[in-house]
């Protein structure tokens, strides 16, 4: 059931016996710790029980000694309104998403709107009603940043200022509005980023009917902040463009989950050596013409790591830490100061792996045991993983 978003303060939140703590932190995957405090839904110690005051909780869990996690956060969606997707028709999926680790989500553009308007004035109230909206209601307690307009030609400088005015963070993917060319786009781009507008561009063949091919020298010289599912969403450019792209461009290297499988596994691996692989975030991309995947950013974890032969330990830190950074969240590092957003996993029951890390590494994606936004329970056991083998448990204390 999708919920507004909450005022309640957690309180004074004790989470002990953890067995495994990933921080988000790509130069330090795990922490040596195993205690963590959060006083009104921020993180305010890290460390060994017996250094922790864990006295006097409002909430004691007690993790049974299972993975906690930094909130998987979804760098690609495209919600409409509430939690409905019209793509396909459904209802509940940020929710549900939710029930596969996902506590923060960054839209990438409102397109799926039925009517959605593309004149000037109509895109930009558009943008700043979606901002407003899941700034007031949060599916799940999901957090959705939304308000991401597609550009499109005519626009000038103050129209960027009139959104950033309003509290637009956002642009939607360029290249699905009439803004294709390099020049136009790089120039649309400065100007967003001057007035504090993050900006996103589509990569690769058309997605549906009306959008076009975006290659790699317009991306080059959009130089838009993050090279949009470097991977196609769908279709991808050949894969010696996409290794140029992350060679001669600086910015952030998006994966998708509706993308080519065989370049996402090549795009995470020449980050790497180029010694780049805090550039790297992860989403899903979705809803889309494959659906709503509630366990996508679980899915796509599971095949970088286990294809792409690369530590899950870093793969997570692509989908929390790095894209916390690059998107300046304050959440997806497990740290004093950061939002007390977690998922407890534990290795999936009968997964071949003998831990959470080598079941994920073999291709199997983990159980989740509970989800926590902001300090408070979201769920427990998933309704969508596979059983976890072990749960965490809340104390009566």
């Amino acid at each position: 059931m999708a919920e507004a978003a909450s005022t309640a303060k957690s309180g004074k939140v004790v989470i002990q016996n953890i067995g495994l703590l990933l921080s988000g932190d790509i130069d330090r995957p795990v922490l040596d710790a195993d205690t963590i405090v959060a006083r009104d839904g921020v993180i305010e110690t890290v460390g060994r029980q017996a250094d922790c005051d864990t006295s006097q909780p409002d909430l004691l869990i007690d993790a049974r000694r299972t993975c906690v996690a930094p909130g998987l956060i979804d760098s690609h969606v495209h919600p409409v309104f509430g939690d409905w997707t019209p793509r396909q028709g459904q209802l509940g999926w940020i929710d549900s998403t939710m029930h596969g680790g996902v506590t923060t989500m960054v839209s990438a553009g409102e397109v799926h709107l039925p009517g959605r308007p593309k004149d000037i004035v109509g895109l930009k109230a558009l943008a700043i009603t979606a901002q407003r909206a899941f700034d007031n209601f949060r599916p799940g307690g999901v957090k959705v940043l939304a308000g991401a307009p597609v550009i499109e030609q005519g626009m000038v400088e103050q129209d960027f200022k009139d959104l950033a005015d309003a509290g637009v963070t956002l642009l939607g993917e360029i290249g699905l509005g009439s803004v294709k060319a390099g020049a136009e786009a790089g120039r649309m781009v400065a100007w967003a980023r001057k007035h504090g507008i993050q900006s996103t561009i589509h990569t690769g063949g058309p997605s549906i009917p009306g959008s076009g091919l975006i290659d790699k020298d317009v991306v080059l010289e959009a130089d838009a902040d993050v090279i949009g599912h470097i991977n196609g969403g769908h279709t991808s450019l050949p894969e010696s463009h996409v290794c140029e792209l992350c060679e001669r461009s600086s910015r952030a290297i998006e994966i998708v989950h509706n993308g080519n499988e065989k370049i996402a596994i090549a795009a995470a691996q020449a980050a790497l050596q180029l010694k780049c692989p805090h550039r790297v975030i992860l989403g899903t991309d979705s809803p889309a013409g494959s659906g709503v995947q509630p366990l996508g950013m679980l899915r796509l974890i599971a095949l970088l790591s286990s294809l792409g032969n690369l530590p899950a330990e870093l793969v997570f830190c692509f989908a929390t830490g790095n894209t916390a950074r690059i998107r300046n969240l304050n959440c997806g590092l497990i740290e004093p100061g950061r939002a007390a957003d977690f998922v407890f996993m534990d290795k999936a029951q009968h997964t071949a792996g003998r831990t959470l890390l080598e079941s994920v590494q073999s291709g199997d994606i983990p159980g989740i045991g509970m989800v926590m936004i902001d300090g408070i329970v979201r769920c427990h056991r998933s309704r969508n993983t596979p059983p976890a083998t072990e749960v965490p448990v809340i104390d009566p204390h």
